[in-house]
């Protein structure tokens, strides 16, 4: 154990240990997605109180606990991913049928956001046992809380939380053009060797400001942001901005635009899709006339033929 986190354990045993910590639960716990100070008190308590710690990972989760002072004997670590979340689950609900406390961590972050622990919260409920959440670290909220979004006009408040899009080409972008019809704030998940892919195909939803925030909490974490069309630029003018795991977040549109921002996304969406879907996205993104949008949209088809 570092150090540094000795007393962390003390003071986690005397801000939690009152508190109710009931038998037959499963307790979702939230884990660091960086850095290990992000770790909460109760969370450190729960992790040496109960029975048995589901992980997405018992090799990672290890050496998570090891870093409090934690570290558990190897049959008190049970393998739940996404591999074989369903199956595992009946375990789990046996262990919590015979009244004992099981604690379930993904790999880092909140559990059941794009990492396992969904299924098993379903399966638990089913059986009519209880899960607890442990709230904590998240990749999703933190570049939310720093990302500066704010609505527009008649733009919807709140956000959307795509996560992945897909990893193949076409359907990665179609997945785009339908987010490009989405006003509210939309949060993406990418991995580093996959950036570029979205950042390219980002690029039609031209001055749209994108905030990308890569390791989040860790010592090189960055965040920046750029027009959607200048994102893939600014990646390719250094290496080391590639590198990391991305929280990608769109921000919301304005309903209304002046005519030089449609003007603009018409053309950048025309040299991509058919003239009627570029002029359908065009009007849901900027809030301007569909006819006249049409109109304008025939009238650059016909300059660029007689280019």
């Amino acid at each position: 154990m570092s150090a540094s986190f000795a007393s962390a354990l003390t003071a986690a045993h005397d801000a939690a240990a009152s508190q109710n910590y009931p038998q037959a639960c499963l307790y979702v716990v939230a884990t660091p997605i960086g850095n290990l100070a992000d770790i909460s008190l109760r969370a450190l308590h729960v992790l040496q109180r109960v029975d048995a710690i589901a992980c997405e990972d018992t090799r990672h989760t290890q050496g998570l606990l090891r870093s409090y002072g934690l570290e558990r004997p190897g049959h008190q670590l049970l393998a739940v991913h996404q591999h074989n979340e369903a199956e595992a689950a009946a375990g789990i609900i046996a262990r919590l049928q015979q009244g004992q406390r099981i604690a379930y961590v993904s790999d880092a972050g909140t559990p059941g956001v794009s990492d396992p622990g969904a299924r098993l919260c379903a399966a638990v409920a089913a059986a009519g046992l209880r899960a607890m959440p442990l709230p904590g670290a998240s990749s999703i909220t933190s570049a939310l809380s720093v990302a500066g979004c704010v609505p527009h006009g008649q733009t919807e408040g709140g956000f959307v939380f795509a996560g992945f899009l897909p990893t193949k080409n076409a359907e990665r972008q179609a997945a785009v053009h339908k987010l490009a019809a989405e006003p509210r704030c939309t949060v993406l998940l990418e991995a580093p060797h996959r950036i570029q892919d979205l950042a390219k195909a980002l690029t039609v939803l031209g001055p749209r400001p994108v905030t990308l925030a890569r390791e989040i909490t860790k010592q090189f974490e960055q965040i920046s942001t750029h027009a959607a069309h200048d994102v893939a630029a600014w990646l390719d003018a250094d290496a080391t901005r590639s590198k990391g795991e991305f929280v990608v977040v769109l921000h919301p549109v304005a309903v209304q635009q002046d005519g030089g921002d449609a003007e603009r996304v018409l053309r950048l969406l025309l040299a991509e899709l058919p003239t009627k879907t570029a002029v359908k996205l065009t009007a849901e993104i900027t809030g301007g006339n569909r006819n006249t949008l049409y109109d304008r949209a025939l009238e650059i088809k016909r300059e660029a033929d007689n280019a």
